[in-house]
This record gives structure tokens, sequence and C-alpha cells, in this order.
């Protein structure tokens, strides 16, 4: 639903005349370090910079190899291509490239470190805190552009600063006309029609400098991953997801889906209520371990809500998407640019996939493998052993009624570890609609992992599965009566 500004609690506004817009830079959020350079908007432009970065890095490996010639070299990693100082520049470049090209970084700096080296994530988190900002000139133009050359009468105040950075765009802090507090998420100019490009290069990069395991990211996952950023490029798309959210959560006080500005919002605009709290990766230790075991539950929680109930899920796991308020004790949601619906009957046998695998019945998981399409029927033993096991180590949380330690667990590596021999034997590639899924799973994990959190997830799991099954159950009575 669009937003009513009677809804909203009074604040004090900044009193300007009619069509005078306050202009500042106030904002603390994005790093002192963040650079104010154009983004790069054609085609040429960007092919330009992938070629720029693959330089830098045939240097840097030219300098690795005679760092490991006289010994001196403190890379454990076989390619050359592969050092801490093309890690460096491969995050630095990116930072400058925005667009897709940090879309992939903020993917790689959610990975956990034992499966990515630890050096690589840490540059990829500085791409997904530290990228480059635009200038004003091509934030205005965007304005102007989308909302219309007297953008400026429709807010009272604007920071012209970014205080975080999306996927495809900057968001920035401002007050509307009518004192209310948003966020303004700015499209960078130019990314949509650089996606698959970007992509490419972007792959092939990572793919021959030996930066990435084998197997982590296949053709399939490219094709995915390009139609979901090129989903994320329009904004009224993300608007109806938001929507959605915000309709489906009603009932769920725990959690907080912000209102979306209708007549601040464009294909690539979109203006949202701006809501306060504190990154979930940022609850460290110094916070107790009831309020962090409450969040992981409430992500998780979140996770089997969005998949069975809701049968539309956020694949983006970006702990910036979840946003811990501590005084109103809810978790705040945002950034739907990328959400996808499953069907009734492929989430009958996904359910059924991990009911099995909280069970420990590996002959349940076998069947269910077969019908959702992860085997063809004609598999060896190997490949059949190897995915069952991975299936196995992904239902442990949901195994015990007893609370599930995640700070000892290594899901993701143990499920990694498998990937290999799965590569080598499997016949037929995984259901279209896993990858995203299983992407967000595994930064649901992460995140349990992150917060170290102790959380029982047995009862939660049966309880929204006995719910699924009954609600297919009266569907299907309701049907034939």
């Amino acid at each position: 639903m669009p937003y009513d500004p009677r809804l909203v609690k009074e604040r004090k506004a900044t009193v300007v005349k009619p069509g005078v817009i306050r202009v500042v830079e106030k904002s603390t959020s994005t790093s002192s370090s963040a650079i104010e350079r154009s983004v790069p908007a054609s085609r040429i432009s960007r092919l330009w910079h992938f070629g720029g970065i693959a330089a830098g890095m045939g240097l840097g490996a030219v300098a690795e190899m005679g760092k490991r010639a006289v010994g001196v070299s403190g890379s454990n990693y076989n390619s050359v291509l592969a050092s801490e100082d093309n890690f460096g520049r491969l995050a630095n470049g990116l930072a400058r490239m925005r667009g897709a090209a940090l879309k992939i970084g903020q993917m790689i700096s959610i990975q956990d470190p034992e499966l990515i080296p630890a050096p690589l994530v840490e540059a990829m988190e500085r791409v997904r805190n530290n990228a480059d900002i635009m200038p004003y000139s091509q934030t205005e133009q965007m304005l102007r552009d989308n909302i219309g050359a007297d953008w400026k009468t429709q807010f009272q105040e604007f920071d012209l600063k970014p205080f975080a950075s999306a996927s495809i765009g900057q968001v920035h802090r401002a007050t509307t006309k009518e004192g209310v507090d948003v966020a303004v998420k700015i499209q960078y100019p130019g990314v949509a029609d650089s996606i698959e490009s970007d992509m490419d290069n972007l792959f092939t990069l990572l793919s021959y400098s030996g930066m990435l395991p084998a197997g982590m990211y296949l053709d399939k996952t490219l094709k995915v991953t390009k139609k979901e950023l090129l989903q994320e490029t329009d904004y009224f798309y993300e608007k109806d997801n938001q929507m959605k959210f915000r309709q489906f959560l009603q009932k769920y006080p725990e959690y907080y889906v912000p209102f979306v500005v209708d007549e601040l919002t464009t294909k690539q605009v979109l203006t949202t209520e701006f809501v306060r709290g504190v990154n979930i990766d940022k609850l460290n230790e110094s916070y107790d371990q009831v309020t962090r075991n409450w969040v992981a539950y409430q992500v998780m929680r979140l996770t089997l809500l969005e998949l069975f109930e809701f049968r539309f899920m956020q694949t983006d796991p970006n702990w910036a998407n979840f946003i811990w308020n501590s005084e109103t004790r809810k978790l705040n949601l945002i950034d739907f640019g990328a959400c996808s619906n499953y069907s009734e009957q492929f989430l009958s046998e996904y359910l059924n996939v991990i009911a099995s695998a909280a069970r420990k019945d590996r002959k349940g998981i076998d069947d269910a493998s077969l019908k959702l399409g992860f085997f063809t029927g004609q598999e060896s033993e190997i490949m059949k052993n190897a995915h069952i096991n991975s299936v196995l180590i992904l239902g442990e949380p949901f195994m015990s009624t007893e609370p599930y330690d995640f700070s000892q667990q290594n899901i993701t590596k143990r499920i990694h570890e498998l990937i290999p021999t799965m590569l080598k034997y499997r016949l037929t590639p995984p259901p279209q609609e896993t990858y995203a899924l299983h992407r967000k799973l595994s930064g649901a994990f992460l995140i349990c992992a992150k917060l170290k959190a102790v959380i029982p997830l047995h009862d939660l799991f049966w309880e929204i599965h006995d719910n699924f099954q009954k609600s297919v159950k009266d569907k299907n009575n309701k049907q034939s009566e």
C-alpha cells in the first residue's frame, strides 16, 4: 500500500520555503574512504575498465612469480594470479565499476572463509562497504530523468552523500516535503545495459585466475544470476515485491517491511520509508547471546515461511538486508529486488527432501530427489551417496529437539567437499529453482554461524511442515467438492 503521511509520527522538519530544498552532506554511514567517481555507463567504457583490471592482475602475477622464485612470497595458492595483491586490485577495480561487478563482490563477501580464500573475502568486503559513489552531477541527472526537472520540490532535505551502496545503485537519506524520513535508492546509469557483458567478463576473470574453487560457479548459475540482475534493475518490480512482503508479514510482529513512496518511485529510483537499526553482521559478541539467538531464529523462521507459507522468497541473503532495531525489537527487512515464486508441486517434493533429511531417511531423500529432477534414475551409487549425504548435512539443524549450535557447525564446508564428486558423476543439472533457493539457505546458515547462534529449529520446521501439508490437503479437498 502507498504511504500515508498522516500515519507517520510527527517530527521536527526543516522549515524551508516552498520549492526550496536544503541539500546537505551529513551521512556518516558511507565509508570515509569512498571516492566520488563517475560510473562507467557505456559498454565500451566498462569493457575498458575490465581490461584495466585484467592487465593490472597480469602485472601482479609477474611480480608474484618473482617473489616465488626468490622464496619471499606469502601466497599459499597454486595460481600466481591468486595473490593477496591481486585480490586487492580486483576489489579496487570492482569498487569503481559498480553494477553487476559489485553484485558479485557482495555475493563473494558473504561466503564462508573456509571455502574461499580469506583475503579474497576481505577484499570483497571492502567492495561491499566502500564502493565508489556517483558524483553529484550523475546523481542529479538520474533524479531529473526519473522524478522530473523539479525533483527538488519533492523534498525538504536531501543528503548528497549516500549512506549505503546496493548492488546496482546507491541509497541517499532524505526528507519528503511532507516531513517523512525516506531512503532514496538511485540506480547507477548504464548498469541494466551492461549486465550480460559484465557478468561474462567477471566470471571469466575469476575462473581463469583460480580465485574461486572449481564447481562454485556453473554456467547455469551464471544464467540464473543474469536473469535476477536484470529483474533487479526494474525498481517497479522491486516495489511490487516489497508490497507483497509487507502484506505477507502483517501477522508477524517480529518483522517490519518499510512502506514505498509511490509518487517518488520509478523504474530507476526507489523511495521507501527510512528504517533505523544495526545491520545483523554487526551483531558481534558485544551483543548478548539472547539477542543474537533471537535474530538468528527469526532469520531461519523467515526463510522457512517464505518457502512453505508465502511460496515467494527473497533470495538475496546479503547481511545488510536485515536490520535489527533494539528499540522496537523488530527485524527490519529491506531490498526486495531478487525474489522468486515457487510452485506447490516443487515445494511439496522439496519439503519431502528436507523432512527425509530431518528423519535421517536416506531412501526418502532418494525418492524425493528423483521426483524433483536431481536424479535421472541412472546415477551411480557414488553420485547418489554424495547427493544424499549433502542433503543430510543440510537437514542437521532440524534433526534434534535440542538447540543447534551454529558456532560449531561447518555445514557449508562439508557440502562443498562433496561438490567435486557430484560434478564428476552428475547426469543432469540441479533443478533451476534450487540455484537461488540454495544460495538463500546457505546465506541463512552463514548468518546464524556469524552470530554464533544456539537455537532450536526442530519444532519450528515441523510446525511449518505440518501447516504446508494441511494447506495442500485443504485445497485438494475443496477442489474435489
